[in-house]
């Protein structure tokens, strides 16, 4: 069974969600193609990549329909098993469209995929992620399954994979890319920050924020927050961590007074480290956590205080 990736790109430069779908596909098994559509090729050839299909179109950004055009191409000509892509914005604007004019299985914010007898299964969340399922795809039809950024390593080294290029053409495009423009991201992007130190609800008050940003500083931390300190116009939602916030992936996630609610646990449980905090032993955070401390969270800050 092949697999296909998809690599998405943003001014001449490959995001890193395509360096995670190789590592998935290679889960997967089989060979692993990878399609760059752009006016020219770019680097994307890492360990477990067998080609990479170079999709020449005229424009230099993403328009949904250009892409729309050129997955049903290659598609319908190369029949993988598995059409893989990044469950973000620009896919969503046409990955659903191909999956449901070509009559394809479709799965979105995957963050499990396996290879199991002759059925794909792919694990999503469903309600808030309030509940996880399993889908499976019978094996000889495409699947189109759009993966959570974040959960899968992103894939490393390189090789030498054969290279073949395809001639899109003229594509009739309803929407046209006119320029970019940079997203204010506010005070601070927590999503490149390698060590967060992240508050909930347990720090009661809001004169209490100021202690651990103090912390923070003191860690070489970055602080970040759960969704009711937004809520309650405490701090920015630019340091909100969770499904209605940012997802995270740093390499120390350490929780004060977090409980541990699933739309939190959604936007960082693929941290490398994680230690939490919390008087409550049934928190789901210590579900998750590598590290936990069953006691109050500023006993621990301030122990934390002497130490650095």
């Amino acid at each position: 069974m092949s697999v296909l990736v998809v690599a998405e790109h943003l001014r001449g430069r490959v995001r890193d969600v395509t360096y995670e779908l190789i590592s998935a596909a290679r889960e997967l098994g089989g060979p692993v193609a990878v399609a760059v559509i752009g006016p020219e090729p770019l680097d994307v050839a890492r360990d477990g990549v067998d080609e990479v299909v170079y999709v020449r179109v005229e424009q230099d950004e993403f328009e949904n329909d250009v892409y729309q055009s050129a997955l049903e191409k290659l598609i319908e000509e190369r029949q993988p098993g598995a059409v893989l892509l990044g469950f973000t914005v620009n896919s969503m604007g046409y990955a659903a469209a191909v999956a449901a004019k070509l009559g394809l299985g479709f799965a979105s914010d995957v963050f499990a995929a396996s290879r199991e007898a002759d059925a794909i299964v792919a694990t999503r969340a469903f309600y808030g992620s309030k509940v996880h399922g399993e889908v499976e795809f019978p094996v000889g039809r495409p699947v189109v399954l759009l993966l959570r950024p974040t959960v899968w390593p992103q894939a490393e080294g390189s090789s030498s994979p054969t290279a073949t290029e395809i001639e899109l053409g003229m594509v009739s495009s309803r929407a046209r890319h006119r320029d970019f423009q940079e997203v204010e991201r506010g005070d601070v992007d927590i999503t490149t920050a390698d060590f967060l130190l992240s508050i909930g609800r347990g720090v009661g008050e809001q004169e209490n924020i100021a202690l651990f940003e103090e912390l923070a500083r003191k860690l070489g931390a970055t602080l970040a927050v759960s969704r009711p300190l937004v809520d309650a116009g405490w701090m920015s939602n630019a340091r909100q961590v969770g499904q209605s916030g940012k997802t995270v992936k740093p390499k120390v996630y350490l929780a004060f007074g977090i409980s541990g609610a699933v739309q939190h646990l959604a936007g960082m449980k693929a941290s490398e480290t994680i230690i939490a905090v919390n008087t409550d032993p049934e928190a789901a955070i210590f579900d998750v956590a590598h590290y936990g401390a069953v006691a109050d969270l500023f006993d621990v800050a301030e122990e934390l205080q002497k130490l650095v």
